[in-house]
């Protein structure tokens, strides 16, 4: 008897072996001779294909008593259909191409049970709570919007509560890893016991537990990022997306996909509800929303009533500050919150110490060898640093006169602002709040502890800082440079805006009435700052809307990028008008460009980029995947096809 096993290998279609010893059914696992070596595979519901003049290899075995289901298989296949990527791939995600996730010897997830803590919902939240429960075994998807500090997470812990002891499963998709620890305290604390946190840092040994413990519906409850969606759930009762809105959630490396849409399809495919939970929603949830496509629940007021912090806009242009990126009306506020005991945040969104650094002599600019980037000074490593390759070099170079550069550091970036700050305030104690600061999880812990036992008096941070945080103290911010402008390849640039400026100003003030949020400016008069102010986000999404309607962008149309990558910038071209002229042959498709990108040089290959646009309402992808598998494309190419493009460097 044959059967076809699907490899986590770049492939698009299954290989045929005979099956010999025990009869299989699709979604099971097995190990499969593959070349000379030996592979892990799924049996997959494909018809039999078996060319007469290739001698079939037989499988190995069948791998423990697992197997994936038949939903989270048709799952799969749209997965590659949609992202247009081959399916081996997709698999890959899933079952990572190692055998070792199957061995047995692994203790269960370790379920240390406390006594939770007690919880009150108020009106609104247990109205909202009574919105989400009200479909329950059916695909729905419903979107949990709430002011930041409203208790939007106790409503959903509420949810999962009822859906755990139906002995089903529940999925808390996050947009970033480093957030999984901080909310699992929160979990500790409500449900008595830890859920298992999924990750791409978590070790191999807890990548097997959980695995299993998933699949055997042994464990009920997974907080993760995105790589948790292609998890082989046994019992999947509900899906929740916090802070959906976020761009995190796109993965650009790799299988490139949209991890919030992904979530709503495998609702789909489980027959599940799905709940989006976000202060302000993304614009095509706005959208889903306004169409009634998306039911929609809103919690107006905060946890315990506290009021948003107050807004104070400094206009940079009236008060020149000579040599300091902080005005003296934001230096006489922050002292009037420190000497009350309350913490503040300098918020700018730049990493490292100078993003800029120009020799004032020969006017030679420190740029990235690899990427066409400037590189940022960071002072914590005395070196230059390219945030796109991560290659680093020290800041030397002969300038015209034989003597070295003169090199002037142009733009703050954290570090900048924390020097200058510590110079301002020089009793106070001070951290840096950066994912540069952030990679190592003990730090990241001492920090939190220090944070909430008001060992800090002044955070400087980045768009991270933004990001769920619960920081009791912190009670006013102050934003360096509130720039709304965007890069100009972003049609994202308003919307994302006001989203992080929300969530920031939501970061302060959850336990005072007596708030503040300082935006120093060189626009005072912008129309996102002044709606923002106005704490009416509603209205921006709708004009934002309009705007993408007049020129046909998404949400109401679809977009696919193809980004051709080459050694050098003719070929990469020449690639991509060859492209270019096979994919006009597909009806109903506009397609755009080439044109080089805005970032024409990334790890040393230069960039050209082909934009297709088409009826939101029609799925072109599957051709768009027959025509580029059929294309004998030099090797000297590598093309990345990017479905729904959040931006566009």
């Amino acid at each position: 008897m044959k059967a076809q096993v699907l490899l986590p290998k770049i492939f698009n279609f299954s290989f045929t072996y005979e099956t010999k010893k025990e009869k299989l059914t699709p979604g099971d696992i097995v190990e499969v001779p593959f070349g000379k070596e030996k592979a892990t595979g799924v049996v997959w519901p494909d018809k039999i294909f078996a060319p007469k003049d290739i001698k079939i290899k037989n499988i190995h075995k069948k791998i423990g008593k697992i197997s994936l289901n038949k939903n989270f298989i048709n799952f799969m296949k749209w997965f590659a259909m949609y992202n247009v990527t081959p399916l081996g791939l997709v698999l890959k995600m899933v079952i990572g191409g190692n055998k070792n996730l199957f061995i047995k010897n692994d203790k269960n997830f370790d379920l240390r049970i406390i006594k939770a803590k007690k919880f009150n919902l108020n009106q609104e939240q247990n109205n909202a709570l009574k919105f989400l429960n009200s479909k329950n075994n059916r695909f729905d998807v419903s979107v949990l919007q709430g002011t930041t500090g409203s208790g939007k997470t106790l409503v959903y812990f509420e949810r999962i509560k009822k859906i755990i002891a139906e002995n089903k499963q529940a999925l808390v998709l996050l947009p970033e890893i480093f957030l999984t620890n901080e909310f699992k305290s929160r979990f500790y604390d409500f449900f008595g016991f830890e859920p298992a946190i999924w990750h791409s840092k978590i070790t191999p040994k807890n990548k097997r537990i959980i695995w299993n413990g998933i699949i055997n519906n042994n464990i009920k409850l997974v907080v993760g990022a995105r790589s948790s969606l292609l998890l082989p759930f046994k019992k999947l009762g509900v899906i929740i997306v916090d802070e959906e809105h976020d761009t995190s959630y796109k993965q650009d490396e790799g299988v490139i996909y949209h991890a919030r849409d992904m979530a709503i399809a495998r609702a789909s495919f489980e027959k599940i509800p799905i709940h989006l939970v976000s202060a302000i929603p993304s614009l095509e949830t706005f959208n889903n929303i306004q169409n009634k496509k998306f039911r929609h629940f809103k919690i107006n007021k905060r946890y315990a009533d506290y009021p948003l912090p107050k807004t104070k806009i400094v206009n940079l242009n009236l008060k020149k500050i000579k040599n300091s990126f902080v005005s003296d009306e934001s230096i006489e506020i922050v002292k009037k919150f420190l000497e009350k005991g309350e913490q503040v945040l300098f918020f700018l969104n730049r990493r490292g110490y100078a993003p800029y650094l120009i020799c004032k002599n020969c006017g030679y600019k420190q740029i990235c060898n690899n990427c066409s980037m400037y590189l940022t000074f960071h002072k914590s490593k005395n070196k230059a640093v390219c945030h796109h390759c991560s290659s680093e070099k020290k800041i030397f170079n002969k300038c015209k006169n034989e003597k070295n550069c003169d090199f002037i550091m142009y733009g703050p970036g954290v570090e900048k602002i924390y020097e200058e700050v510590s110079k301002l305030f020089p009793t106070s104690k001070i951290e840096i709040f950066s994912s540069d600061y952030m990679k190592k999880k003990d730090h990241t812990n001492s920090l939190f502890n220090r944070i909430r036992n008001n060992q800090v008096d002044i955070l400087v941070g980045t768009q991270m800082i933004s990001k769920g945080f619960n920081f009791p103290k912190l009670n006013c911010i102050v934003v360096i440079d509130a720039d709304f402008s965007g890069r100009g390849y972003d049609l994202r640039t308003t919307e994302k805006n006001i989203q992080l400026y929300n969530q920031l100003s939501g970061r302060a003030g959850r336990f005072s009435s007596e708030s503040l949020i300082v935006y120093q400016t060189l626009s005072p008069e912008n129309i996102t700052l002044n709606e923002l102010i106005k704490n009416n986000p509603d209205e921006i999404l709708k004009k934002e809307l309009i705007s993408r309607k007049e020129n046909s962008l998404p949400p109401f149309c679809r977009l696919i990028a193809i980004i051709i990558s080459a050694n050098n910038q003719s070929l990469s071209i020449e690639g991509a008008r060859e492209i270019k002229t096979r994919l006009s042959k597909i009806n109903g498709l506009e397609i755009m460009g080439p044109v080089d990108s805005p970032l024409l040089k990334i790890k040393k290959k230069f960039r050209s980029r082909l934009l297709i646009r088409f009826n939101e309402k029609s799925l072109k992808q599957k051709m768009v995947s027959n025509l580029l598998n059929s294309l004998k494309i030099s090797s000297k190419i590598k093309l990345t096809v990017d479905v729904d493009p959040v931006n566009f460097g």
